[in-house]
């Protein structure tokens, strides 16, 4: 089955490959936004080196070169169609390799720092890419995705956390979706229903320390109310950076 569903969106990709940066990417969205704090973070944290999982078109891998020239960004992404894009806006085939989620080609703690924009909801099992990314990230795990538990209206959002807690969610979304368990959209393509916060504990079993940011929507409690978050854990730092005299003080490891 997962394979079927793996075909399903290679295949989305393949036919809207020229028209993915049109329909994925926009100036201020929430992915941008989680670049902006994720630069912010090269910075404090001193980072040198940053995979990018998933890169389609490889909008974070510009982005970073661009900011960053002397950081090492490389990227990964299994559609090949989305990689010639990612060429034609001049990245190489350096920059942008072809590369699973899943099964990352890289060994561990390769990178100082691993991300991903938006992928993980198009993934069956998002834990193993997790796992991958965790396995991969030396020092910075980031990721920028849904958080499904905030859509809907109010009676909604309820619903999925009661059913959620209880371990039905699943279950409930497969009735709904006849068996199926994803849905298939034209803005898209396949997706499943994500939340940051369903990682958060195989994260923190593996950070020190975790920071959160709300992306799209507004509330005291991104649980409940943000739609899109951004999570950083960090794997190896044991405190922030102090700012000495307009320096960054290294943290104790």
């Amino acid at each position: 089955m997962e394979d079927e569903e793996v075909r399903l969106q290679r295949s989305y990709y393949a036919a809207t490959a020229r028209q993915y940066e049109a329909r994925h990417v926009h100036a201020r969205d929430e992915h941008y936004l989680a670049l902006s704090w994720l630069a912010a973070m090269i910075e404090l944290y001193e980072i040198r080196s940053v995979l990018d999982v998933g890169s389609g078109t490889g909008r974070a891998l510009r982005y970073l070169k661009q900011r960053f020239p002397g950081l090492r960004v490389i990227g990964v992404e299994p559609s090949v169609e989305l990689r010639e894009v990612g060429y034609g806006l001049g990245l190489t085939p350096k920059d942008l390799l072809e590369g699973d989620a899943n099964r990352l080609p890289f060994a561990a703690g390769a990178f100082d720092l691993v991300c991903e924009f938006g992928i993980l909801h198009h993934i069956r099992t998002p834990s193993r890419a997790v796992a991958e990314m965790l396995r991969v990230a030396d020092k910075v795990v980031f990721i920028s995705d849904d958080n499904h538990l905030a859509a809907g209206f109010w009676g909604m959002r309820v619903t999925k956390l009661v059913l959620r807690a209880l371990g039905l969610w699943g279950f409930a979304y497969w009735i709904k979706t006849r068996g199926k368990g994803y849905r298939v959209t034209a803005d898209d393509g396949l997706a499943y229903p994500y939340s940051v916060f369903d990682d958060i504990d195989s994260i923190r079993a593996q950070c020190s320390s975790i920071h959160m940011l709300n992306t799209s929507g507004s509330g005291p409690n991104l649980l409940t109310s943000a739609g899109h978050v951004a999570l950083m854990g960090l794997k190896t730092f044991n405190e922030a950076p102090r700012i000495i005299r307009g320096s960054v003080e290294p943290s104790v490891y």
